[in-house]
């Protein structure tokens, strides 16, 4: 298998595999904590310092952990973590704390944590893990922040607590509902999808050679 660059690592959860957005993961509290922005980011540095620290924690692990428990000790090591963010924000950001709720401790079963933990901690070094959990806490931000932001700003007319619409359009309130959730998230995927599509394989299948109808036409004529 090749060898990834540390470049590479770091920056593969931002776009190419934003677990959000193309692997489609922890799309439970995407859906649910997007209402407003600033929801979304805290719910987003949330996750990604579980997952750097037990990203960490696990590489190190790696080689003693026996295989037959490794799932377990996964969740161990993420509930550690996420029980001390959620002691974090709830004597700093108590605010923040009560509106994510129930969603902070949900953290230990987030797949994109427990899957990072599986298909890349347990089998690279302690660096690489951690640069893994960075880049993928990164992108898992930034498409709640992206949710976050059309969700309340065509919902509520606000963003990040400001009035940026004058004329709020009637209707556009069920974005602070799940159909609205469900709408914006398929709307980012579909640009995201869109924006990273490859346009070689997409001019070979509109120029492969002769039409059909033609290479038809032509074992006809013969």
């Amino acid at each position: 298998m090749e060898k990834k660059s540390k470049l590479s690592i770091l920056t593969n959860g931002f776009v190419k595999e934003n677990p959000v957005l193309v692997l489609v993961l922890g799309t439970c509290p995407t859906l649910a904590v997007t209402t407003s922005v600033v929801n979304g980011v805290g719910m987003g540095i949330s996750a990604m310092a579980v997952l750097i620290c037990s990203n960490i924690v696990i590489s190190l692990l790696r080689n003693i952990i026996p295989d037959k428990v490794r799932i377990p000790c996964y969740i161990v090591v993420i509930a550690g973590f996420v029980t001390v963010v959620q002691l974090l924000l709830q004597a700093y950001v108590p605010a923040l704390y009560s509106s994510l709720g129930l969603f902070i401790p949900l953290i230990v079963v987030n797949c994109i944590i427990l899957g990072r933990a599986e298909a890349f901690a347990n089998k690279n070094s302690v660096i690489d893990s951690a640069l893994d959990g960075i880049g993928m806490g990164i992108g898992f931000t930034f498409a709640l922040f992206l949710m976050g932001s059309m969700r309340e700003i065509l919902g509520s007319g606000t963003w990040l607590g400001f009035h940026v619409l004058d004329k709020f359009i009637p209707g556009m309130g069920i974005f602070n509902l799940a159909p609205g959730g469900f709408f914006a998230f398929a709307t980012i995927m579909a640009l995201v999808a869109y924006c990273t599509r490859d346009k070689s394989k997409i001019k070979h299948e509109v120029e492969p050679g002769l039409p059909a109808d033609a290479e038809e036409q032509k074992g006809e004529v013969a």
